[in-house]
């Protein structure tokens, strides 16, 4: 079995985010027991200055973009069917609001040291994307960190001392250095870069691609 280290670039209040790791996940499965993925997360914030009691999301989308609320509203009905599609509920009586997502980039680096960070990944998407839950609140967090299986407690101490401020900017440094225009993006193998969600068939001929010059390397 081939192990391919796949980085994905995300923010976790990012639809298209949680659209495009199911996607992968997806053509992970289909190649299971060919590819073993070595899959971590790295840190994009689409609302660096945004305040911790976020933003209503069709105000910040008129503010931000322009859109007025039918533009609003003809965008979520084209995004929830292809949500379900990939197996993401998109909720939008809850998740009403955008958030600071510095901590809980912050909780994910924790977690990657822990080796749980796709765990709490399989978390945080559906407790922000059906839930609403309030990603810029620290009990929130630990809330969630317990959920997937962390200790509360370390995952607080963790964040309270500052500890995994410098190591997530270190990523986000990292990250600036791909000039990511938009999220979600992928690292392959620590070289090469993919933009987009993608589909399914997308990321399966590219696994195959990624297994096939491994092969003609070795």
């Amino acid at each position: 079995m081939q192990t391919i280290k796949i980085e994905m670039i995300h923010d976790i209040v990012c639809s298209w985010c949680a659209i495009g790791y199911r996607h992968l996940q997806t053509a992970l499965h289909d190649l299971e027991g060919q590819v073993e993925a070595d899959l971590h997360f790295l840190p994009f914030e689409l609302n660096p200055d945004m305040s911790p009691e976020g933003e209503d999301i069709v105000a910040h989308l008129g503010r931000r973009y322009g859109w007025d609320e039918e533009r609003v509203m003809t965008y979520r009905r084209d995004l929830i069917p292809k949500g379900l599609a990939a197996g993401v509920h998109f909720d939008f009586s809850k998740r009403t609001h955008y958030y600071n997502t510095f901590d809980a980039h912050c909780l994910m680096h924790w977690a990657e040291q822990q080796g749980r960070q796709v765990e709490l990944n399989e978390v945080l998407i559906p407790a922000y994307h059906s839930e609403g839950a309030n990603l810029a609140d620290r009990q929130a967090l630990l809330d969630l960190a317990a959920r997937a299986g962390l200790d509360r407690e370390a995952a607080r101490q963790a964040l309270v001392s500052g500890e995994l401020v410098q190591p997530a900017k270190q990523k986000m440094a990292r990250v600036a250095t791909y000039k990511v225009r938009s999220v979600p993006a992928f690292i392959f193998n620590e070289t090469d870069f993919v933009s987009g969600s993608n589909s399914p068939e997308f990321f399966l001929q590219y696994l195959h691609g990624q297994l096939k010059a491994s092969t003609t390397a070795a």
